[in-house]
């Protein structure tokens, strides 16, 4: 009878079709998280990711035992393992945005960068692992965002000038952004300089949303600098 068990999962290549679901529904539970949160890599990005760093491991393991026979010695079975993390790390570089000193999407860079071990660990056959990782990572992205909640009532305040070209609503459209970005507006200020409007923001939040509002001002057609009060 398990010889008859293991004809079948040979033929259909049951434990690749287990390790693939596996990979679909643990990614897609982090990537549910990424996606409520609205983040550059979402559900659809990191299911991709652990099914296919899944598939790498599987098939490398399974052609360096081609033949059914055991893994020859003194052979290299990290090699593909390395080429995941390396072409993984191209696409977490992708989802960081840097401009003027301020750098976002390094949470997300780094989660993709796990998901993609928990494939490997799928794929070479360590379930319980990829299943523990996920929960933690779980853990860690959505817990931790209320602790972060409470320690930005404890935050710094500082302030923000931007530079910008006159509009009709301008100052009123710079506002809204910094809103959206998580920041308490403490007082807003403008004046003229120039050409230029002048606007002052004071505010109050952690420093990975001052970043994000940097970055967002910067991608205002009307803003010509933006500066902190660090």
């Amino acid at each position: 009878m398990s010889d008859v068990f293991g004809r079948m999962v040979e033929i259909f290549r049951l434990d690749l079709m287990l390790q693939i679901g596996l990979a679909t529904l643990l990614g897609g539970a982090i990537g549910l998280e990424r996606e409520m949160g609205g983040k550059p890599a979402g559900l659809r990005t990191n299911i991709l990711i652990c099914v296919g760093s899944v598939l790498y491991t599987h098939l490398s393991i399974a052609m360096l035992s081609a033949g059914g026979g055991a893994i020859p010695p003194g052979t290299d079975t990290t090699r593909v393992a390395a080429q995941i993390v390396t072409g993984v790390g191209f696409i977490g570089a992708g989802t960081i945005l840097h401009a003027r000193g301020a750098v976002v999407g390094l949470t997300s860079a780094a989660t993709i960068w796990v998901v993609a071990a928990i494939g490997i660990a799928l794929g070479s056959g360590y379930y319980l692992e990829g299943v523990g990782t996920t929960l933690a990572v779980v853990v860690v992205l959505a817990g931790l965002g209320r602790v972060e909640k409470v320690l930005q009532s404890h935050s710094m305040r500082s302030t923000i000038t931007v530079h910008a070209r006159p509009g009709p609503t301008v100052v009123e459209d710079l506002e809204t952004l910094v809103r959206r970005s998580g920041l308490d507006v403490v007082a807003v200020s403008n004046r003229t300089e120039n050409v230029d409007i002048v606007i002052d923001f004071e505010l109050r939040g952690s420093k990975r949303l001052y970043d994000q509002a940097v970055v967002t001002l910067l991608h205002h057609d009307h803003v010509r600098t933006v500066s902190t009060g660090e």
